[in-house]
């Protein structure tokens, strides 16, 4: 079944949690599709897990269409989400809806995503009025890391949960279609999730949300170092990956590979003609 802004919204209403994960290529998103994931988020935190840079500041409006545009084009029936990178909506709300039609035109994306509050309502509603999806995203914002003093826990104060919530009313009132929730006590979510009629999706936000997602890297155990509190990993294709390359090497050195099942035959007649011309 295609899913859209309002599937989305029924699985809210109805219960049925969401399941979203990030993808950046074809293949991962033609497979993720297969499988029956509800949406896909083409994050801008493809700047580390794919770029190899420490945060997702570095990332271009042309790497996000780029890859959103491979990713469209693997997705059938996933809802596809396409980040906005860092700068690209927040100098004018004239450049943030230019910026979100280029992600929608050129990358086939069907919602894009921006991070903050009440700062960027006035991007929210311009984008809406063109009639673009918007996902918002409160919380643990990268984009922000710089302003947090690295990647932490948000809204554990009073103030700074107020303000969360008061931030997740007004994205919602300003238009959004639904918010990720990141970083955040699983009890703030849940208040919050509870307050909002637009679908929450969590990550480090606990099970409350209507939903769940996560970087597909890290879900699969392809990552090294530090693993977040709130990951889970549900396979280990990173340690697959690592045998299946030091097998190839090992049998391609060794002459085991390739074998005879892997080369294409020839008429011993033709060759027997090509030996006694070179002779």
């Amino acid at each position: 079944m295609k899913n859209t802004v309002m599937t989305l919204l029924e699985q809210k209403q109805s219960g049925d949690k969401i399941t979203m994960l990030t993808a950046y290529d074809f293949t991962t998103a033609q497979i993720m599709d297969e499988c029956g994931v509800n949406a896909i988020l083409v994050g801008d935190s493809l700047g580390m897990v794919m770029l190899g840079y420490e945060n997702t500041l570095p990332v271009t409006m042309e790497d996000m269409i780029h890859h959103t545009a491979a990713v469209s084009r693997g997705a059938k029936n996933a809802f596809v989400v396409a980040d906005m990178p860092f700068m690209s909506y927040q100098i004018s709300v004239q450049e943030a809806v230019t910026n979100a039609g280029r992600l929608i035109k050129e990358g086939g994306a069907h919602a894009v995503k921006l991070e903050g509050g009440a700062e960027v309502c006035e991007q929210i509603r311009a984008i809406v009025n063109a009639s673009i999806p918007v996902v918002a995203h409160l919380g643990l914002t990268p984009q922000s890391v710089n302003v947090f003093g690295g990647f932490k826990v948000q809204g554990k104060s009073l103030d700074k949960a107020r303000k969360i919530i008061e931030d997740a009313l007004k994205i919602q009132e300003a238009g959004a279609c639904a918010v990720v929730l990141e970083g955040i006590p699983a009890r703030l979510a849940e208040i919050i999730t509870k307050k909002l009629a637009i679908p929450t999706i969590g990550i480090g936000a606990g099970n409350g949300c209507d939903g769940q997602v996560l970087v597909i890297q890290d879900m699969l155990g392809m990552t090294t170092g530090h693993t977040p509190k709130f990951v889970r990993q549900f396979a280990q294709v990173g340690a697959l990956m690592r045998q299946g390359i030091s097998d190839y090497i090992s049998e391609t050195k060794s002459g085991a590979f390739p074998a005879e099942e892997h080369t294409y035959s020839i008429d011993e007649n033709v060759i027997k003609e090509i030996s006694e011309e070179e002779n």
